[in-house]
């Protein structure tokens, strides 16, 4: 049982995650995390409403049950199968971190500067998640999918939409923890 209370390497998840996506593949099944705020609301009856929820979403039932599994397998590593002792976090990156006024997580996988519950107690903080979340959801839709779509399912599959998402995502994430993050933590 220690392998599995243990972090995993790089190799043997993206190995597993490779053999996943064979199997998806095989049975002529795309995966993404975003299209299944699409069958929820077409759940909802808004297909009466808006073309675009307007489809068969009993067709991606199977999806559902990936975000249920997703969902209660995080709960079940953050609550028993937990030891943040093993992650090793650079000290430049905890310095840089320091000088934002983020402090090291310390044994744990999350610095509480940014996923405590006390960010819920700003208005600014508040604004920031409000339009943050806009802006995923707009580039979602904007880019046909969102990360785990685009570069799980997309790039095993050769996609080169999925290609130009994915440089897409690096380019932003780079652009927003050099340039965007120190701006909004200060």
């Amino acid at each position: 049982m220690d392998i599995i209370f243990q972090t995993w390497s790089w190799y043997v998840s993206g190995f597993l995650i490779g053999l996943i996506m064979l199997a998806l593949i095989y049975f002529g099944k795309s995966f993404g995390m975003s299209s299944n705020l699409r069958s929820l609301c077409s759940m909802a009856g808004l297909g009466k409403r808006v073309a675009f929820f307007d489809f068969d979403w009993k067709a991606q039932r199977w999806n559902l049950v990936v975000v249920l599994g997703a969902m209660l397998g995080g709960f079940v590593a953050v609550h028993f199968m937990s030891d943040a002792s093993n992650v090793d976090i650079n000290p430049e990156t905890i310095e840089q971190l320091t000088t934002l006024g983020i402090d090291a997580p310390n044994g744990k996988l999350m610095p509480d500067a940014l996923f405590g519950t006390a960010i819920l107690e700003s208005p600014k903080s508040i604004l920031i998640l409000l339009i943050g979340g806009v802006l995923i959801g707009f580039g979602s839709r904007y880019a046909g999918g969102c990360t785990s779509g685009h570069a799980i399912s997309g790039l095993s599959n050769l996609q080169i939409p999925s290609l130009k998402a994915v440089i897409g995502f690096f380019i932003g994430g780079l652009i927003m923890a050099h340039f965007l993050l120190p701006l909004i933590v200060n």
